[in-house]
């Protein structure tokens, strides 16, 4: 088996106001960056084998503080980057609720099943997500591998390793912290939980 961190990127520009980036490339606040060189403390003594990012700035940022804190490569695979959230991209719940009304509430009650309008299918992004954590497992790195993704892929994927239903990945994974370490065990597309949205200053 291959064990994986997933980590969620640096705080963005949008995370105050909450406003979904999916797609769109938002740039680390301040706070950001520094949650990036925490991560990367930590990284320096992880044992990583290899480091992998979404090809979205924010991702890649994150993992390049990991990178230059361990001597190793970053490795960019578009498959991780988050999901792409359609018309809701850059808006807050608030403001979806005005322009969509009806497609938002559907949203709320089932993510998986009512995208945002214009949005990527949920279930396309798990399979291209897995695609590319299993190429990963796949290749048997000797040692712990660094995945720095996104918050709405890396809850989706956990249920989908998980056995539960795409749909409820905001309510059983709620919340995701920035640079928080979630990491699984994966062998030909099965996975257990080890650890889950654990602060790398504890």
């Amino acid at each position: 088996m291959t064990t994986i961190t997933l980590v969620r990127h640096g705080e963005t520009v949008w995370h105050g106001e909450n406003r979904y980036a999916g797609s769109t490339d938002v740039a680390l606040t301040p706070r950001g960056v520094d949650q990036a060189a925490q991560l990367a403390l930590w990284a320096h003594n992880a044992d990583l084998a290899e480091i992998w990012s979404s090809d979205l700035g924010r991702a890649q940022i994150t993992a390049g503080a990991c990178a230059q804190s361990t001597g190793l490569e970053t490795h960019v695979d578009p498959q991780l980057r988050e999901l792409d959230f359609g018309e809701g991209e850059g808006l807050t719940a608030a403001e979806m609720e005005l322009a969509f009304p009806e497609a938002r509430r559907a949203f709320v009650a089932d993510p998986a099943g009512h995208p945002l309008p214009g949005g990527e299918d949920p279930a396309a992004a798990v399979e291209r997500f897995m695609a590319s954590l299993n190429a990963i497992a796949g290749k048997k790195p000797a040692g712990r591998v660094l995945v720095v993704a996104h918050t709405t892929a890396i809850r989706l994927t956990l249920c989908a390793l998980l056995g539960m239903p795409l749909g409820d990945y905001r309510s059983k994974f709620p919340s995701l912290r920035n640079c928080a370490l979630t990491t699984i065990r994966l062998r030909h597309g099965e996975g257990s939980l080890l650890e889950y949205n654990v602060p790398v200053d504890r």
